[in-house]
């Protein structure tokens, strides 16, 4: 048992400054992740103090009924759970976003990143899909599928 020990043990030694520099990718800020979907996706976030919150489920569970529909209106769900957010995330959440930070809240961002829909209660799927659909920008992409 020693000897495999002596084995092992200069190997793990040159394995050590190598798991040391690996770094583990860092989550994206929600500035980044709003930024990155500019002009590509609908966003709906969903804004919680605590993932355990009683809306916060209830609309993830909403929203995950109609995937087809979610996805042929480009929408993208970004779920924001503050205890979870980095201090920068909730202030921007707070400042930029108005949002409360231990009251639910969904928001409804355009491609264009402005605010469409503001609710602090779960939001169906045909409010959600009523109020894109109504959207100039939606008008066209439906036009064009035609």
């Amino acid at each position: 048992m020693i000897h495999l020990l002596r084995a092992f043990i200069p190997g793990l030694l040159l394995l050590v400054p190598l798991l040391a520099a690996a770094q583990v990718p860092q989550r994206q800020s929600v500035v980044e992740l709003l930024r990155a979907n500019k002009w590509q996706k609908r966003l709906v976030l969903l804004c919680a103090p605590t993932a355990d919150n009683g809306e916060f489920k209830q609309q993830k569970s909403l929203l995950s009924q109609d995937a087809k529909a979610m996805q042929e209106r480009d929408i993208q769900v970004l779920e924001l759970v503050a205890n979870q957010l980095s201090e920068a995330d909730k202030q921007y959440l707070q400042q930029q976003l108005k949002v409360v930070p231990d009251q639910f809240t969904v928001l409804l961002l355009g491609k264009d990143g402005g605010v469409k829909l503001r609710q602090t209660e779960p939001l169906t799927t045909q409010q959600l899909f009523g109020t894109i659909d109504t959207m100039p920008m939606r008008q066209q992409e439906m036009r064009k599928k035609q």
